[in-house]
């Protein structure tokens, strides 16, 4: 009688699992308990007109996510590495800062407030009330405490809810995007992960959803080992499109906005370069032939990051269950990077 061997699911894994099942509830009340602070960061935001997000890790792939939702509103907004503007900083002086933080512990975090001095306008966002940040600096705070998984899974989406907070404050109309938080996510990621079965790496790219795209990358890398990243699509179409082929996976995402026609254009010439190519999908538009489509209904913006971005974690998660024994667990990295 053939016995066939069960894998048992790494410890690391499990823990992921546990802060993905309630990452929706803690975003929806992250969302409706911040309502306040996020009038006063809004208030700040339309005084000066111009907003600076830093943050390290998955706290920038966020930054990056909503850079574009801020400008829409006429706001100068840039996302970037608290690394960076502790090295080479960008002036202070008449904008609103928003320090992102999942821990509030982070050493750039700890070390950028003992240098940058106060200031009126610096706000932080995290998930632990009694952090260092939220002890230094006015923040919203996302419910459910410190996320305890290695990769961000629930973090990433209740920092998001935040930034609904604040931009709903701002005027803008949430309903869209509470509706696919509040949608399970069903998509079958079976065939998608397939295609990445004999690839080396995975490269993800997107236009105006590029920020997700970038998250992604980071918890890939993170989770499988494997050197993925992420290119903006234009960065992408400029030379490194030599790399493209049978052991390159790309998976690109398309929303329903100005950008998506460019996406099109990018998966096509993918499919052309023989490179295994997956698209998460709200455009509306038509699947690429060649490609593995993951369709959601038609957005964009946080309605497009809400529903694609569930889905997105259960594939880079099934990857790296594919690739590592112990996927999860952290070899040369902790969850809260203490040193620089």
């Amino acid at each position: 009688m053939m016995m066939t061997a069960t894998k048992i699911r790494p410890a690391g894994l499990v823990a992921i699992d546990r802060e993905m099942a309630r990452q929706r509830a803690d975003a929806r009340a992250s969302f409706e308990n911040n309502a306040a602070k996020a009038q006063e960061v809004a208030s700040s935001i339309r005084k000066t007109g111009r907003l600076l997000l830093l943050g390290m890790g998955g706290s920038h792939a966020v930054g990056r996510a909503v850079e574009p939702l801020y400008r829409a509103l006429a706001i100068d907004a840039l996302a970037m590495p608290l690394s960076e503007q502790l090295g080479q900083p960008l002036p202070l002086n008449g904008k609103t800062v928003l320090v992102t933080s999942q821990s509030g512990e982070s050493a750039e975090v700890v070390r950028w407030f003992s240098e940058a001095g106060s200031a009126a306008d610096v706000f932080g966002l995290t998930l632990e009330g009694g952090s260092f940040l939220a002890r230094t600096a006015p923040c919203l705070v996302g419910t459910g405490g410190t996320e305890l998984a290695f990769a961000a899974t629930r973090s990433l989406t209740v920092t998001f809810a935040l930034h609904l907070a604040i931009l709903a404050a701002l005027g803008e109309e949430p309903t869209a995007a509470l509706g696919a938080l509040n949608q399970p996510p069903d998509s079958d990621i079976t065939q998608a992960l397939a295609v990445l079965e004999k690839v080396t790496t995975i490269v993800t790219s997107g236009r105006r959803l590029q920020g997700i795209a970038e998250a992604l990358a980071l918890g890939l890398t993170e989770l499988s080992r494997l050197p993925c990243f992420s290119l903006e699509g234009g960065q992408l179409r400029h030379g490194p499109m030599e790399m493209l082929g049978p052991k390159i996976g790309v998976i690109l995402f398309r929303g329903n906005d100005p950008t998506a026609e460019l996406v099109t254009a990018m998966a096509t010439s993918v499919v052309e370069a023989g490179a295994p190519l997956i698209v998460f999908d709200a455009s509306g538009q038509s699947p690429v032939a060649g490609a593995v489509t993951l369709s959601f209904k038609l957005a964009t913006g946080l309605a497009a990051v809400f529903a694609m971005l569930p889905v997105a974690q259960r594939l880079m998660i099934a990857f790296a269950d594919s690739r590592v024994d112990n996927a999860g667990t952290p070899v040369r990295s902790t969850k809260i990077t203490r040193s620089e």
